[in-house]
């Protein structure tokens, strides 16, 4: 369904790397306006989950989609 220039797994681990990074940053927000370390770590450990699928859906979607690309001949 989703054929593109990049492998499935290349796109799942570009989410899991990025996901890393963004919740990482989501934590650290979370702890400075909570003040908790416990609230901060619900939150980030929650959202890498969705966030991951939703990155991965994403990539695919893009994948299959040639506007914009260069073609190589």
């Amino acid at each position: 369904m989703f054929r593109g220039a990049e492998t499935h797994a290349r796109s799942v681990f570009k989410a899991i790397s990025w996901r890393t990074l963004g919740t990482l940053d989501t934590f650290a927000i979370s702890w400075f306006f909570t003040g908790r370390v416990e609230i901060a770590g619900s939150i980030a450990g929650f959202e890498i989950v969705t966030k991951i699928a939703w990155y991965y859906l994403h990539e695919r979607v893009w994948a299959a989609i040639p506007w914009g690309r260069r073609r190589i001949d």
